[in-house]
């Protein structure tokens, strides 16, 4: 019996339309439509998997569940050919020229209607085939439906408006897509650009593909998994693959949920903190896949800023994915996603610090400048991140930390502030002026050995309800409590602080007797509240270098009992010059204490006259 001729009809108005979206605008990178082709490939063989429980009669059924392709260089071709569910004539016209209507439409809700769920498919001929038009002069579409009795068929466009169909006999079960390239995309007929393509998009493809005859490496989708049946190397391997690393991941996090949306995911903490080790500011890693195919391999919007340290795969089954699988409709729907991933992994770090904190302890020494900056910034995440912080204290060995609940569960009884100091190191601040007056009257004082610790109390501003406070700000109030060793007469003292106010002058914008100083002979408070001298610090760096920095002005407060406050009382009035000297250096060494001194040079010089009257 003759074959019929090939039979012509005209794409829906909606197609022709589409199709010159997806030609001209709609994909960013050409190279989008070998993922496309493979996707609903592996979305054919899916269904095919799934009727093979229910039907009994299949067309070639013993043929194997996988996806091979071919190219031909000289020929200019790429031919994608699966084993799935293939298509009838009446499917290719619904499935292939009409927009209204898709494949994978009606099979996920007949599975659904069914009171299944395959979380494995993602849209057989849906629009993604199109983009196949991009780098084509013709796509044919050689296919035969599973069905025994139908037909094979083959389906032949240019993309110009008008499809033909005709009988084809001799046709394999499922679908073989044959794309004669454009000349000016003839590289996709290259075997090592296809590779390339296929290992970056369809790494996590359920079914074996081949290029060319050989069988490509493709690894498990392990977050679609039960974590049960998942071993720590296979985990590793996966962190390894997904991260382009060589290290094993200090922490992971596997979960899926279910509402407010479908999600699977897979996370992964490094054992470094690169940026920490000087390398580039890091970039978002987490992968956002649709039912194990890649949408994008660094969504910015995905997660918070402060999570760009994390590794992995986040997958979604509900993403309303736009006409291109590049760009997401729903940025709301991304937010969602984003914050329930958040909110476990913030979950899986307490739980971590509660059960094992010497394992966090290591973690916050590398990444918790990430969680500084997600307390300080994500007003969302604010109050689980602050519980998450860790300092050291003066209550706590060096190298021990301690968390802001407990430091409040150890505060003395009517203490409304939290004090803290910042300084480069441990031992800086035990050996300052600020620490000795809180050490005196038994209240504990954090240590913040990194610049940013400044800015993060400052916009956390309280917690449990008790406000952060510098131990070193000029408006801090103590109790008072018995002092110890001979002091200056009250009017003594109040002379030798009207002489300091004369003698430094502009120096200083107050001077008086201390009630916070035991050891030490005084020290400086900035007397610009709104500029501490890590503020001035950055400003200064800031400045160009012929550009003159504003002087700095502070409050010098003197202890009343230490010697060299008594003996410069007296040295006032028996030897001024040698006393205005002493004065000055009294100051420049507050001043260093306090991290403020910014011009060494006039101390030198004093010194050196000090040195002199010897």
């Amino acid at each position: 019996m003759p074959t019929a001729a090939p039979q012509k009809f005209e794409f829906q108005a909606e197609i022709k339309q589409l199709l010159d979206i997806v030609i001209h605008s709609l994909y960013t990178e050409k190279e989008i439509f070998a993922r496309e082709l493979v996707s609903n490939a592996s979305d054919a063989l899916e269904k095919l998997r799934h009727l093979q429980l229910t039907e009994k009669d299949v067309h070639d059924d013993n043929l194997p569940l996988e996806i091979n392709i071919t190219t031909d260089e000289a020929a200019k071709t790429v031919t994608f050919q699966d084993f799935g569910i293939g298509m009838t004539r009446a499917e290719l016209v619904e499935n292939l020229g009409t927009i209204a209507h898709s494949g994978s439409k009606a099979f996920l809700k007949a599975l659904g209607e069914g009171g299944a769920k395959n979380t494995s498919l993602i849209g057989q001929f849906g629009v993604g085939f199109y983009s196949a038009f991009m780098v084509a002069k013709s796509v044919k579409v050689y296919t035969h439906s599973w069905r025994t009795a139908e037909p094979g068929q083959l389906w032949t466009s240019d993309g110009s408006g008008s499809y033909e169909i005709e009988e084809s006999e001799g046709q394999r079960r499922g679908c073989k897509i044959v794309v004669t390239l454009k000349d000016d995309c003839a590289e996709f007929a290259k075997e090592w650009r296809l590779k390339e393509i296929l290992t970056r998009y369809s790494a996590f493809v359920g079914f074996p593909i081949t290029l060319n005859g050989t069988k490509l490496t493709t690894v498990q989708a392990l977050w679609l998994r039960g974590k049960a049946e998942i071993k720590d190397e296979e985990y590793t391997e996966f962190y390894k693959f997904q991260a382009h690393v060589h290290d094993t991941p200090r922490y992971r996090l596997h979960f899926s949920a279910d509402a407010p949306r479908s999600i699977n995911a897979l996370l992964f903490v490094p054992q470094e903190n690169t940026e920490r080790l000087g390398f580039a500011r890091l970039e978002p890693s987490v992968a956002l896949y649709c039912r194990r195919v890649l949408i994008d391999a660094a969504p910015k919007d995905l997660l918070p800023e402060w999570l760009r340290f994390l590794k992995g795969v986040v997958d979604s089954e509900d993403l309303p994915l736009n006409i291109s699988r590049e760009t997401m409709q729903d940025k709301a729907l991304l937010d969602k996603l984003g914050k329930v991933v958040t909110k476990r992994f913030l979950k899986m770090l307490e739980e971590e610090a509660a059960q094992r904190p010497d394992a966090y302890t290591e973690f916050y020494a590398a990444f918790g400048i990430f969680l500084k900056e997600g307390a300080a910034l994500d007003f969302m995440h604010k109050d689980q991140l602050v519980k998450l912080l860790r300092f050291e204290s003066s209550l706590t060995d060096a190298g021990k930390t301690t968390s802001l609940a407990d430091y409040v569960s150890r505060m003395k009884d009517g203490q409304k502030e939290i004090y803290y100091l910042v300084a480069p190191n441990r031992e800086a601040i035990e050996s300052g002026p600020y620490l000795e007056g809180f050490k005196a009257r038994n209240l504990e004082v954090l240590f913040c050995h990194e610049p940013v610790d400044e800015y993060v109390f400052s916009n956390i501003r309280e917690f449990d309800g008790k406000k952060f406070r510098a131990a070193d700000h000029a408006d801090v109030k103590l109790e008072d409590i018995p002092q110890q060793g001979d002091s200056l007469s009250e009017s003594a003292a109040k002379d030798l602080v009207a002489w300091l106010k004369d003698t430094l002058g502009a120096q200083v914008a107050d001077v008086k007797t201390s009630d916070r100083l035991v050891g030490s002979p005084a020290l400086a408070t900035n007397a610009d509240k709104l500029m501490n001298a890590q503020m001035r610090r950055m400003m200064r760096a800031m400045k160009k270098p012929d550009e003159a920095a504003e002087p700095v002005k502070v409050n010098l407060e003197i202890n009343p009992r230490h010697a060299i406050i008594r003996k410069l009382a007296a040295l006032r009035t028996t030897d001024p010059d040698k006393a205005g000297l002493v004065a000055g250096q009294l100051l420049d060494n507050a001043l260093i204490a306090a991290g403020l001194l910014e011009d060494p040079s006039r101390m030198i010089t004093r010194l050196n006259k000090l040195l002199e009257s010897i």
